[in-house]
């Protein structure tokens, strides 16, 4: 699936642009335009637009025989160099609670009531040796992926009742720097519009080697 903007109706107001968490839109012309191949269908941007000039279609892919030169910068291969460390320094899990994928996690447990919670990109854990003592202590665990996981809607059903029935004190997102990691922020953004309370949302962004590039309210 990839998105189709019509033209016609488009009246180039920009609010799409802001909501392509891939930077895959651009206004040239006057007219939002898809520039490049990172749209991954997720939809962001159709809520945006106020005139409804965006929709999803279904696009074939024709094989090719030579590899592609460009795509999502999440997908392509490389090698992270790490020095030796210099001691075998054991380190206790965090983890309060199972399971922890946002689909199967259960909103309606008490433990959920006015606890801080962490919703983490799936890498992040692996791309950070301090993910357990830095991001995860005391606080409660969802992990997810908008780039692989379906259903993204009900992800954001989801996380309306974390909000509202559960009445979870704060969320942290925890993303890596790739542009598809950007729409798990975009989820918490658009519970938060949905739901009836305000929770403060703390955005951390990681490098693709594990560290800390920005960390802030929003």
């Amino acid at each position: 699936m990839i998105i189709k903007i019509d033209e016609a109706q488009c009246i180039g107001c920009g609010a799409c642009v802001n909501g392509c968490h891939q930077g895959a839109l651009q206004l040239v012309g006057g007219k939002a335009v898809l520039v490049n191949d990172y749209c991954d269908g997720l939809g962001n941007c159709i809520g945006e637009c106020p005139v409804g000039a965006i929709t999803l279609e279904e696009r074939k892919i024709e094989p090719v025989d030579t590899p592609m030169a460009c795509g999502c910068p999440g997908t392509m291969a490389r090698e992270i160099g790490r020095q030796e460390p210099s001691c075998e320094c054991s380190q206790s899990s965090e983890l309060r609670q199972f399971p922890v994928q946002l689909h199967l996690v259960n909103q309606q447990v008490g433990s959920f009531s006015g606890v801080d919670l962490l919703l983490a990109a799936d890498c992040t854990a692996f791309a950070n040796g301090e993910f357990h003592s830095r991001f995860l202590r005391g606080k409660m665990l969802a992990i997810a992926c908008p780039k692989l996981d379906n259903d993204t809607q009900a992800y954001v059903d989801k996380l309306v009742e974390l909000i509202d029935g559960a009445g979870i004190n704060t969320f942290t997102v925890l993303v890596m720097e790739v542009p598809c990691c950007g729409g798990l922020v975009n989820l918490v953004q658009t519970a938060g519009r949905q739901a009836r309370r305000n929770v403060p949302v703390k955005v951390v962004v990681l490098s693709m080697g594990g560290e800390v590039i920005s960390e802030e309210w929003i």
